[in-house]
């Protein structure tokens, strides 16, 4: 009984289950055949900020050229989450390698983008791309996680909150 409750626990690291409904979420490596559906989700991420910020952001098409999609699925950096077999978020990992004599040397692992399409939000995709995050930090040794966020951003500056991050620096 031990050895199967183990491997259900295991499993459960590989594929994720919404509680709420009969659902099941994979993370994995983008494909070239998600390009349309990852532009929506960075359109829609792209209104978000305009809306919150537009003394920087401008509304643009595309957020996400292909050439610069091409070139993130070739550095393996780009990753969708699937919702009952439907791209419904995205998410870009960035390796960053600090070494200078002002810091202390870390190797990061910096979630430059993590954005769920807005008619899957709510449903766990957010928790399972940082339980991916989390097992890539452990298995690459990682010395630490980082991100940013827009502080009008509420759900997911609560999210990471959850998840253990704290404010590390503030722009104003």
């Amino acid at each position: 009984k031990i050895i199967a409750k183990k491997s259900q626990e295991k499993a459960m690291k590989i594929v994720f289950f919404c509680t709420v409904e009969v659902s099941m979420i994979v993370i994995r490596n983008a494909l070239v055949e998600d390009y349309e559906q990852v532009e929506a989700i960075m359109q829609q991420v792209q209104q978000m900020h305009v809306s919150w910020r537009s003394d920087i952001y401008c509304p643009c098409s595309p957020v996400l050229s292909l050439k610069f999609f091409q070139q993130l699925l070739k550095e393996h950096s780009l990753f969708v989450a699937e919702y009952d077999g439907v791209t419904a978020g995205v998410m870009i990992l960035e390796q960053r390698h600090i070494e200078n004599p002002t810091h202390v040397t870390m190797d990061i692992l910096f979630v430059d983008t993590m954005a769920v399409d807005e008619k899957y939000r709510h449903k766990g995709i957010g928790h399972a791309f940082f339980d991916y995050v989390k097992t890539i930090k452990q298995q690459k040794d990682f010395d630490s996680i980082e991100l940013q966020v827009n502080a009008r951003n509420e759900d997911a500056m609560k999210m990471y909150a959850d998840y253990g991050f704290t404010p590390k620096s503030i722009n104003m």
